[in-house]
């Protein structure tokens, strides 16, 4: 299955060389969850990260289908 993965700011660094701008498409086998995307980028485990798929939180386990859209983000920090 086809998944579109975009990546944000210190994270571009672990796009494939195919990306354009922040996003990517990738190729994965059916059944296969966010951690697996993390993985499949080679991001470290231990890579703080915020996680959503097609604009929902999503925990590492989540189940991915077809056309959803990974967003990965590092932590945010700022404000007043």
């Amino acid at each position: 299955m086809k998944v579109e993965v975009q990546l944000f700011a210190t994270l571009q660094p672990y796009l494939p060389p195919d990306a354009v701008g922040d996003q990517a498409f990738l190729e994965l086998p059916d059944g296969s969850t966010v951690a697996q995307v993390q993985a499949a980028l080679h991001i470290p485990d231990d890579f703080p990260c915020l996680t959503v798929v097609n604009g929902h939180d999503a925990p590492p386990d989540q189940v991915l289908a077809p056309g959803d859209v990974v967003a990965m983000f590092p932590p945010l920090a700022g404000g007043l």
